[in-house]
């Protein structure tokens, strides 16, 4: 049966209590150098998509042959600007004519000139009937053939306006061979070619992308909260990550049951388009929202 010495047990309490003032004085000093986690709020940064501010599909008012398009996916167009061109060979030759009848006066001189004599024959035939050389008769023929001439005039007279607005006719028929953009926009997509006869489908598919759009998907709980006029941040999912402001725009007024979600929108300004359409993003509205759910994508809930 061996014994412990009561040296050893002596030694081991001091080490034992050495460790116990050590743990305690680290205790005392960790909250002081441990760094503190962020204080948690209720803000929080919501997905959105950056969409075209307007898309429209180019087509023709008149069905025809595509004699040229002026202009590529990626280019950038102004509003009124032509895009292309139809065949408009008969169009061009119609407005010719319609012009050259227009512009003829042969008509209305040799019927003003018919007036002026049948004018002077009748003050002769008044002449004569006050001195007793004509009879009654004869002066009313006169005075019938006198207004037939003044018809005669009014209606060369209304035939040469007819024809200006034939001119007009055919001008507005060619100018509907000539496709222009009703915005201002960028390309996007080229359904047709030179050559290709188009009736009813799009030529070209043109996007607005200043202003851009942006929407997003709020949670039922903050209904309310968002008024039009307000600004978001938006941060694009971007190498340049840097924050853009935009306004709020419109607020729906239903909230979709299915995802307990409203849809909010946004006007975000692109001058230089230096953002394409398309993008996702991130956007803070600068209200506080408790933790909830992930939201669905504003594009998935469409």
């Amino acid at each position: 049966m061996t014994t412990q010495s009561p040296s050893l047990n002596l030694n081991l309490g001091a080490v034992l209590a050495l460790l116990a003032a050590a743990a305690s004085a680290s205790a005392q000093t960790a909250p002081a150098t441990a760094a503190r986690p962020p204080a948690a709020t209720g803000a929080r940064l919501l997905d959105c998509m950056i969409q075209p501010h307007q898309v429209v599909q180019i087509g023709s008012p008149v069905p025809g042959v595509i004699d040229s398009i002026t202009v590529d996916r990626g280019d950038i167009v102004r509003s009124g600007q032509a895009v292309a061109h139809l065949a408009s060979g008969v169009e061009r030759a119609a407005l010719a004519v319609a012009r050259e009848r227009a512009e003829q006066q042969g008509e209305v001189a040799v019927a003003n000139s018919s007036a002026a004599l049948a004018q002077r024959e009748l003050r002769r035939a008044a002449e004569l009937y006050q001195q007793a050389f004509v009879s009654q008769t004869y002066l009313d023929r006169s005075r019938a053939e006198a207004q037939v001439a003044g018809g005669r005039t009014e209606q060369a007279m209304e035939r040469r306006k007819l024809a200006q607005r034939e001119v007009e006719l055919a001008a507005a028929q060619l100018q509907q061979r000539t496709l222009r953009s009703p915005i201002d926009g960028v390309v996007v997509e080229r359904f047709m070619s030179p050559g290709e006869f188009i009736d009813q489908k799009p030529v070209l598919r043109i996007a607005g992308i200043d202003p851009l759009r942006v929407d997003v998907l709020v949670p039922a709980s903050a209904f309310g909260r968002i008024q039009s006029g307000m600004q978001g941040k938006v941060v694009p999912e971007l190498l340049n990550r840097s924050e853009r402001v935009a306004v709020v725009k419109t607020v729906d007024r239903v909230v979709d049951a299915a995802t307990n979600t409203f849809r909010v929108r946004l006007e975000l300004p692109n001058p230089r388009h230096e953002l394409p359409a398309g993008l996702r993003c991130k956007v803070d509205l600068g209200i506080e929202m408790p933790a909830a759910a992930v939201l669905p994508s504003p594009v998935a809930a469409r």
